[in-house]
């Protein structure tokens, strides 16, 4: 007996590092190793991590735990609260940012480390209800934002030579849910011991990932004098362009209306608009009305691990897929979205409802890669942060209107899915001709540099 004990005790460490040495020839493959992308992989891992703890200690704060009358109203001051930071985010941080590209890797040391902080206010707040609840949340949301556009902005200078930019931004998307489901039960323990124990445990976090920061290659900043050329070629690029009557220098491209980015933006926020309305509109629907035979809870939660399923499928996919030109990626799901909350607008079923969702995870999975690949492609350097900001921004109000629309509807399913289903279709009419004609020109040389 003993010896079967001692022999467990031996067995039981060798399985969290079998796991870690896969893991870690994972995000080493491909050159991602030599190029510096693993490290930065491993960096938004930590950071996932500390975006589950949090967010699992507000879930029941802002929705599950009153009626659903006052749910409503505390979800719709959520939504307004949410929209408070991105009034900066593009024309403030994002051009800040732009400025500061000798320090990224302390401009995302900052903003985790300033996400810990508001992780230890909002653990005050919790438990006295209080209205500093919300501003806390807002300033994580900033914070993580501004760390996501960053790590968006630098991908491309880690980037292996086997990898495509949909493939990279997928690994990093892929890892980052995995960490965050794996941090799912440990926040389940921690919330077990006290409803700020999660909070304390995304401190801890963070602070970790600020460490890990400074651990990313040093080309991830620009060298000095770097910033000077790419400026003077921008200008260059722009003079050209204005001869031409084109677009300034592609460092408009979420200006020009002809812009395959501008398109791709489009078509990215009906997808998150569609994210967004399914999310707030089920959430009330199915309280009242369950699908088929299931209780609410349970409905509840197979139309949330339909939605999670299909956006980790949706990064996956966009990992294993060959070089594709993203813009045929975006059409392609676009597509099948619209054609399934359609059906689910002609027939509402159990199996459409669950379909919608699976399909809204993961062609919004897929969509925003191929559009955060077109940014990192098109967009010259130097304006690159701002750029992903303005996305962001775009991004975030369209989800926000989305949840407005479903928490204002009557709740009634049909009705329901056929404005999901006019929500992507008026991002298809808006997209389609755009990402068609891009498509069929074929990709530019990435600017990967």
């Amino acid at each position: 007996m003993l010896r079967t004990v001692r022999a467990a005790g031996r067995a039981l460490p060798a399985i969290p590092l079998a796991v870690g040495r896969r893991i870690r020839r994972a995000t080493h493959a491909h050159g991602a190793g030599e190029s510096g992308l693993a490290k930065l992989i491993e960096l938004h891992a930590v950071h996932s991590m500390g975006d589950a703890l949090i967010t699992l200690a507000l879930a029941s704060t802002i929705f599950f735990s009153v009626p659903t009358d006052e749910a409503r109203g505390r979800v719709a001051l959520y939504l307004a609260v949410t929209m408070a930071p991105f009034i900066l985010l593009a024309p403030v941080i994002g051009p800040l940012l732009d400025r500061l590209p000798h320090g990224r890797r302390a401009a995302m040391a900052g903003a985790l480390l300033a996400r810990g902080g508001l992780a230890l206010v909002i653990a005050g707040a919790v438990t006295t209800d209080s209205i500093g609840l919300y501003p806390a949340a807002l300033g994580v949301m900033v914070c993580s934002k501004a760390y996501n556009i960053v790590r968006s902005a630098v991908v491309p200078r880690l980037l292996p030579q086997r990898v495509s930019l949909v493939k990279a931004n997928a690994r990093i998307t892929l890892t980052g849910l995995i960490s965050a489901g794996a941090a799912a039960p440990i926040g389940l323990g921690l919330n077990a011991i006290g409803e700020r124990w999660p909070l304390y445990g995304a401190c801890v976090i963070t602070v970790i990932g600020a460490f890990m920061s400074f651990r990313l290659p040093g080309q991830v900043d620009l060298a000095r004098g770097e910033r000077r050329v790419h400026l003077a070629e921008l200008a260059e690029a722009r003079a050209a362009a204005a001869s031409t009557k084109e677009d300034g220098g592609r460092g408009g491209v979420l200006r020009a209306v002809d812009s395959p980015v501008l398109k791709a933006l489009l078509a990215n926020a009906s997808l998150r608009g569609l994210s967004g309305f399914l999310l707030f509109f089920l959430a009330f629907l199915l309280r009242n009305e369950p699908l088929g035979a299931l209780t609410a809870a349970f409905s509840l939660g197979v139309v949330g691990v339909a939605a999670g399923t299909g956006n980790a499928l949706g990064n996956v996919m966009g990992n294993w897929i060959r070089d594709r030109a993203p813009e045929l990626i975006l059409l392609i799901v676009l597509l099948i979205a619209l054609g399934l909350t359609i059906t689910a607008a002609a027939s509402y079923l159990t199996v459409t409802v669950v379909a919608v969702c699976a399909a809204a995870g993961f062609c919004q999975a897929l969509g925003k890669l191929s559009l955060d690949a077109m940014i990192q492609r098109d967009v010259p350097e130097v304006v690159r942060t701002s750029a992903f900001a303005r996305s962001e921004t775009s991004l975030q109000m369209a989800w926000v209107a989305g949840g407005a629309i479903g928490i204002s509807l009557p709740l009634n399913g049909t009705l329901g899915m056929s404005a999901a289903a006019c929500v992507v279709a008026l991002g298809t009419v808006l997209s389609l001709r755009g990402l068609v004609s891009a498509a069929r020109r074929g990709s530019p040389t990435p600017r990967v540099r």
